[in-house]
């Protein structure tokens, strides 16, 4: 038997209404969120949402900005 798991990458988690709720139900292992806005408690609580930070990548790009050096090799 072959199992599936199912994650879903989310870049600015804007999680209203019932969306919490959906997630805790649904078959996905793992729901992964950047930083990007503050998290209610209850998403934290839920279990299967894990918190990515993106402050590394921006603290870089905003070096690269006041260096006069290319943000966009940030992404090769």
């Amino acid at each position: 038997m072959v199992q599936n798991e199912c994650s879903l990458l989310l870049t600015t988690p804007v999680l209203s209404g019932p969306a919490i709720s959906r997630i805790y139900e649904s078959r996905m292992e793992k729901v992964f969120v950047t930083d990007t806005i503050p998290l209610s408690e209850a998403a934290m609580a839920s279990g299967k949402i894990q918190v990515i930070t993106v402050a590394p990548v921006l603290a870089e790009a905003i070096k690269r900005i006041h260096d006069h050096d290319s943000v966009s090799s940030l992404f090769d």
